[in-house]
């Protein structure tokens, strides 16, 4: 597959996933399991199936982001495939992209197209005052005593 339809697919997926128990869930899921109608009635079953209890387990799960992240690479390569076999739904599968990108979507620590969360920080210090920041992992910070 080229790097335009892997991304695509990875997108896909990463929309897909992080729909998962969100308002947005019903539409998106309606919307991947139209793409496989190509594919025939037996399949377009089995993606509904396995949407269906991909979403019961984000949603019981006490770890919901690790659940979306395990699922993320069989969903990438469920639609990759489908995007092999059926260049038609390249368009459709785009738009449903496009169309999820909204910031309840994208915000939170959502899952994103690299599988990795979007996360966002802003510091600012004034008046002589300093900022130690981190996103993600630990930062010792030493300081002697006063007038060291």
């Amino acid at each position: 597959m080229d790097e335009e339809l892997a991304a695509l697919a990875a997108a896909g997926a990463a929309t897909l996933v992080a729909a998962m128990t969100t308002d947005l869930w019903q539409s998106t899921r309606e919307a991947v399991v139209g793409l496989f109608r190509r594919a025939g009635r037996g399949r377009r079953a089995t993606v509904a199936a396995q949407l269906d209890n991909n979403a019961a387990l984000v949603e019981s799960c006490g770890t919901p982001d690790e659940v979306r992240q395990a699922l993320l690479g069989f969903w990438t390569a469920e639609l990759g495939e489908l995007l092999r076999s059926e260049p038609s739904c390249r368009s459709s599968l785009a738009r449903l992209v496009e169309e999820a990108g909204t910031p309840g979507l994208r915000g939170g620590g959502a899952i994103r197209p690299t599988g990795r969360p979007h996360l966002e920080q802003r510091n600012s210090a004034s008046d002589g005052g300093t900022v130690f920041a981190v996103q993600g992992g630990d930062q010792p910070h030493y300081s002697p005593p006063p007038g060291s």
